[in-house]
């Protein structure tokens, strides 16, 4: 099977990538998790750390005993590099090649393809500018999977809800081939 990085992105739909790393490690694959501060502020490293029997990297494992480039060396190993939840903030970093934080250094450092989950609300989600960064990550040969219509975190209906994890997982077993 494949070794899946997934990063998670500081969205509600956080709670959406523990299903995903579950059924991605329930199909077979290794999967690492690198996870934005923000991220932590809806679900832990612990959770992730659980599901997968790996460690989380965040942040606050550049000074651990996992070492300063641990989220490259992920990479290194990587068959593809899932971002679920994928923020505005992180298209944003990554279609303009900002590395600062774990996530988007780990997006820089990667090499391998790359599919995103977006999920954000219906307004950030339409705004020109996210759709411009959306363009240039598509130019990149990034692979976008939705975002869905539904309801938001905001209480309103609209298009920007992360796409259902078995979805997600279609798509990566589609992108793995």
């Amino acid at each position: 099977m494949a070794r899946v990085l997934v990063g998670v992105g500081g969205s509600i739909a956080a709670y959406k990538a523990c299903d995903l790393v579950s059924k991605l490690v329930q199909a077979g694959h290794t999967v690492d998790v690198v996870m934005t501060r923000e991220a932590g502020w809806f679900v832990t490293p612990l959770a992730f750390n659980a599901l997968t029997h790996r460690e989380t990297l965040t942040d606050d494992t550049w000074t651990s005993t996992t070492g300063p480039a641990a989220h490259l060396a992920a990479t290194e190993q990587a068959d593809l590099f899932v971002v679920a939840p994928c923020t505005a903030n992180l298209i944003g970093k990554f279609a303009h090649g900002i590395a600062d934080e774990i996530v988007s250094t780990t997006y820089l450092g990667s090499s391998a393809p790359v599919l995103v989950a977006p999920a954000m609300n219906t307004r950030m989600w339409k705004h020109p500018r996210v759709q411009a960064n959306v363009k240039v990550l598509e130019a990149d040969g990034v692979t976008f999977v939705g975002p869905e219509t539904g309801y938001l975190a905001e209480a309103e209906e609209g298009e920007g809800r992360m796409s259902e994890p078995a979805t997600i997982l279609a798509a990566v077993e589609s992108a793995l081939g």
